[in-house]
């Protein structure tokens, strides 16, 4: 399989990166400073300077893959709509080179639906406060996606850790996971994989959680 792999730079796309070569997968990066994945030499990893927010310039790169796999998520001082910008440029790159299947990364505290009593009614109106610029830009990242006619699916995990990759981490198509109030970034990107062909998974978000 040859995938496209959008914020591989980051800390959830680095390990997305190693484990789609470890997994066999023919993998194309497209990076704003190729310099940042100096360190991952691979034959079957191509990295390629590109602008993920200009469509026309990322499409030639997604031509012949066979899914398209995004990290994107906000950063310290970066801007506060980058999923939101970013996914819209995916698509449109992708209705212009070919591939259908996107996997994407939103966030689990933009939804309750299958929370517990406590998580729905105290822990997440407070998490509507405090993240209240990174829920309006997932949420307007999933209105992208679903007003789409790609082939989408959307993670949502709740706050992602350093921790050590486990393997252990529980899904739920349509809902959060009761109960789940983290995931290491290393089960997030195996959970991505795993997602891609996944086809019940397909046109609907996943809940993820440890």
């Amino acid at each position: 399989m040859k995938l496209v792999i959008i914020g591989a730079t980051g800390r959830t796309g680095r390990h997305l990166v190693q484990q789609a070569l470890d997994r066999g997968y023919t993998v194309t990066a497209p990076v704003r400073h190729p310099e940042k994945l100096a360190d991952v030499r691979h034959e079957r990893l191509t990295t390629v300077e590109a602008d993920i927010m200009d469509p026309g310039g990322l499409a030639p790169h997604l031509r012949e893959h066979n899914a398209v796999l995004s990290t994107l998520g906000p950063t310290r001082g970066g801007p506060a709509t980058v999923c939101a910008d970013g996914t819209r440029a995916i698509v449109e790159a992708m209705y212009d080179a070919g591939p259908r299947r996107l996997v994407t990364v939103s966030v689990a505290a933009a939804h309750t639906a299958g929370d517990g009593p406590f998580t729905r009614l105290f822990v997440k109106p407070m998490l509507r406060i405090m993240l209240r610029r990174s829920i309006a830009d997932a949420l307007e990242m999933e209105r992208i996606l679903q007003s789409s006619a790609l082939d989408w699916t959307t993670l949502r995990p709740p706050m992602l850790t350093g921790r050590p990759f486990t393997g252990e981490y529980r899904t739920r198509l349509g809902l959060n996971v009761r109960g789940g109030y983290r995931i290491a970034r290393a089960d997030l990107a195996h959970a991505i994989l795993a997602a891609v062909e996944e086809p019940n998974a397909v046109r609907t978000a996943v809940g993820v959680a440890a």
